[in-house]
């Protein structure tokens, strides 16, 4: 049986984890995307930095391109601690916690992002990421829940809200033991709470639905 780390060896590594998972976290991609189009994305539609925005605003592409990039810092935050375990966190049994805890602060980091005032997105695309890092058939599933709810009702939102709420049950369904199940629990939450006015627009029946965005007609 591996001996308990002390603590004060535990302490550097997850500053680590938790420092650079949030400086990846913050790096705000849907507003240097949309700059570099001469668009303030913080200004326009919903006001968010989120791939759905930029999508809606700017097109498929730069919207496409935004949620990989998103979802690559998601990834890369919980990807890296875990390949540079240090040996009291290897002690412990439990290395994956320095992934949880490099993706908690992505998330923190890219909803509240130092680079643009402390402003960001809902953090979807970046919990996608990381997740599939860290549970790729739990994400696996709770993509394919997205999927069929935006395809079936056109809201993204709702679809997102869904696909967050399914995390907990779904890690516990994989048998990923109690630390993923308070982690996919704190995401689902996370995530669900900060689509709390689409939740208000959607009772109230004022949710906009998903359109492509219209090519411009030329004159």
């Amino acid at each position: 049986m591996p001996a308990s780390p002390d603590f004060s060896d535990m302490l550097l590594p997850l500053i680590l984890a938790a420092g650079g998972g949030y400086l990846l976290g913050a790096l705000p991609f849907g507003y240097l995307v949309a700059r570099s189009r001469g668009v303030d994305i913080f200004s326009v539609g919903s006001k968010s930095p989120g791939a759905t925005n930029v999508r809606r605003v700017l097109g498929t592409g730069p919207g496409n391109t935004v949620f990989v990039l998103d979802a690559l810092k998601g990834a890369a935050a919980a990807g890296w601690p875990l390949l540079v375990v240090w040996q009291a966190v290897r002690a412990s049994g439990s290395p994956g916690i320095l992934g949880y805890v490099g993706l908690a602060a992505a998330l923190i980091g890219h909803s509240f992002s130092c680079f643009t005032g402390f402003k960001g997105g809902k953090g979807v695309a970046t919990a996608t990421g990381g997740l599939l890092v860290l549970m790729p058939y739990v994400t696996l599933v709770s993509s394919a829940i997205w999927v069929t709810v935006f395809y079936a009702t056109r809201y993204v939102s709702l679809a997102s809200i869904l696909a967050a709420v399914s995390l907990p049950f779904l890690g516990y369904l994989f048998n990923r033991g109690a630390l993923a199940l308070w982690v996919t629990s704190a995401v689902g939450a996370f995530v669900v709470i900060r689509h709390r006015s689409n939740i208000s627009r959607l009772l109230s029946g004022t949710e906009k639905r998903f359109e492509r965005k219209k090519p411009e007609e030329k004159p």
